[in-house]
């Protein structure tokens, strides 16, 4: 397809901008290098742990393909859907200025593309540089379609730290030995808890510890005396993953693609949705090396159900030696599976760079002041088996509202004003006040309300969220904000004290994040400037907690400019169709009077 520069400024682009005619269509564009990707999402056969199985893919790759650009560029992803149901995809950490339309994510910005279409999002790069990532954004389809995105430093500009030798992608991820969509299908109609792991993998293998694995382990080739940059993605579905390699130190320098101030250590903690950038030196004795993740459980001591497998990929000196019958394992710097303080001592030490080059600019007040509960619940229905076989299933929410997806996506209900399709009354402070991490909860603080609400920002609102976590079923929640990035100015343990907590708030050189670990029976203070406007979700990136309700969206308003308003829908959007809107309903217990309301048979 080719691509024509019309030759005249955008008007009321934000920032430098030219107009291109591109497949019929007239498109703004950033100003940098343009690049185009087709991803066909298909079935392909893998072999793991002993068997083998069909999964959606990518270009048939697990991971998929990596997107590599230049900080100021713009990518077009055409995608095909040649599988047997509808999928989005959603480019993780990417702002998206003004541009919701692309973002991906099912019934929040656009419906799925149906089997047998394509869709082409525009994604476009401003202020991120470093690593983020791409996956689906519909049901758990990422557990297998996803893929990292690196973002070099504009063209003139360097890293903030001394040029690696080399680089190096690793995406951590799981394996299900069945098939996952129908095990989280049947969870979801009985009310039954959600299928867990049977192994992690590095760059889509387990590792020598699994089963039937050994001869296909993930190796990363070194020289020793060379530094290498290693860009780490948790794309896993409902876990943190501890990570160390035998016998090396790491130096955090980049998170959710901006930079850090260097954090050296023997290991990281990194949560679902989470982009690290590390440094590491092949300076130990030419040899064989695990590298070596394991799940961070942050539930409770005595809970024990979760996946215990190691992933292992094996980082190897090149040379003439004689390698070791096994790979050293980093036994004493891999934290175990409950170890809290290991987490709490890595996460506390992330500030921002805060240089001349690369500044903060942190809001010193907040205009809007919001107080979010995350908690876990439950909900009933005579017609499902249960957790307890009563019909009371699990359920998730924030200030006590369970989001159920709509019929057509809250974007395209807005932009038309179509009404009934979302309530735009998301609170900012829970029901009530009670004391959160406390052992007697009451029950009304476990009963959570089910509903599709937006809280609605004025442009260039200045936003406060402190997130609260509870005692009820206690563990991490890695929140994430689509369309922004965020300054965590401030996290503790236990209950937010507004009198004496903010008072150690870090408003110099926090870090700015666009997902966040909300450590479990603890807060967790962020701030905003909502200035891209548009349709926005926020969720927990586990996605069982997603699927359960723990997830609402924000609208920002226009500015008042073109530059400072959202763009028009491109000339086609999936359409969103009866059948792909049945089956959200169907999956989060919506009747079938909203859904006829909208599709009349």
């Amino acid at each position: 397809m080719g691509l024509e520069k019309i030759g005249h400024l955008c008007p009321g682009f934000l920032g430098a901008g030219l107009l291109f005619f591109i497949g019929g269509m007239t498109l703004c564009m950033a100003q940098g290098n343009i690049h185009y990707y087709e991803f066909v999402l298909k079935e392909s056969n893998f072999t793991r742990l002993c068997s083998t199985k069909s999964i959606l893919t990518v270009n048939g790759s697990f991971p998929g393909p990596v997107i590599r650009v230049h900080k100021g560029d713009t990518v077009f992803v055409n995608v095909h859907n040649h599988g047997y149901y509808g999928a989005t995809i959603h480019w993780h950490g990417v702002k998206q200025p003004r541009n919701p339309w692309s973002d991906g994510p099912e019934f929040i910005t656009q419906c799925p593309i149906e089997p047998g279409t394509n869709f082409t999002y525009e994604v476009t790069f401003t202020t991120e540089e470093g690593t983020l990532w791409w996956h689906a954004h519909s049901e758990w389809t990422r557990a297998t379609v996803h893929g990292a995105i690196v973002v070099l430093p504009a063209a003139g500009t360097v890293y903030p730290f001394p040029k690696p030798d080399e680089e190096e992608v690793i995406v951590l991820a799981c394996w299900y030995k069945r098939d996952l969509r129908q095990m989280v299908e049947q969870a979801i109609a009985t009310g039954d808890d959600t299928p867990r792991s049977d192994a992690y993998t590095f760059n889509g293998q387990p590792g020598d510890l699994c089963p039937c694995s050994n001869e296909t382990s993930y190796r990363m080739l070194v020289d020793y005396g060379k530094a290498y940059l290693l860009r780490i993605v948790n794309a896993g579905m409902n876990a943190p993953f501890f990570f160390s390699i035998a016998n090396h130190t790491i130096t955090l320098v980049g998170l959710d693609a901006a930079y850090v101030k260097p954090v050296t250590s023997t290991y990281l903690v990194i949560s679902p949705g989470q982009t690290m950038d590390v440094l590491v030196t092949a300076n130990q004795t030419p040899s064989h090396y695990y590298m070596a993740a394991r799940q961070y459980s942050s539930t409770e001591p005595d809970i024990l159900f979760f996946d215990h497998v190691n992933a292992t990929a094996i980082l190897q000196y090149r040379g003439n030696y004689t390698p070791p019958s096994s790979p050293f394992f980093p036994s004493s710097t891999l934290p175990s599976y409950k170890d809290f303080i290991a987490a709490a001592n890595f996460t506390t030490r992330f500030r921002s760079l805060a240089s001349l080059e690369h500044p903060t600019n942190v809001p010193q007040n907040a205009t809007t002041r919001m107080f979010i509960v995350v908690s876990m619940g439950l909900v009933s229905n005579s017609s499902w088996n249960g957790i307890n076989g009563d019909g009371s299933k699990l359920a998730s929410s924030m200030n006590n509202i369970s989001w159920v997806n709509p019929p057509i996506d809250v974007l395209m209900a807005y932009y038309r004003n179509i009404s009934g399709i979302y309530e735009a009354d998301f609170p900012n402070d829970p029901p009530s006040s009670y004391n959160y991490t406390g052992q007697d909860l009451s029950i009304d603080t476990l009963l959570p309300m089910k509903g599709t609400k937006v809280k609605v920002l004025e442009y260039n609102e200045t936003v406060e969220i402190v997130f609260q976590g509870t005692n009820v079923l206690a563990e991490v929640h890695p929140m994430h904000l689509h369309g922004h990035s965020f300054y965590v100015i401030g996290t503790g343990i236990g209950n937010f004290d507004e009198e004496t907590d903010p008072k150690g708030y870090n408003l110099v050189d926090p870090p700015l994040v666009n997902t966040l670990a909300v450590p479990q029976e603890g807060w967790a203070t962020v701030r905003f400037m909502a200035n891209n406007p548009g349709v926005w979700f926020m969720h927990c990136h586990y996605d069982r907690h997603l699927t359960w309700g723990m997830d609402f969206a924000f609208i920002v308003k226009n500015g008042d400019t073109s530059s400072r308003s959202m763009r028009h829908p491109p000339a086609y959007m999936p359409p969103c169709t009866a059948s792909a809107a049945d089956h959200s309903l169907r999956l989060f217990d919506f009747s079938d009077e909203k859904l006829n309301t909208f599709f009349r048979t």
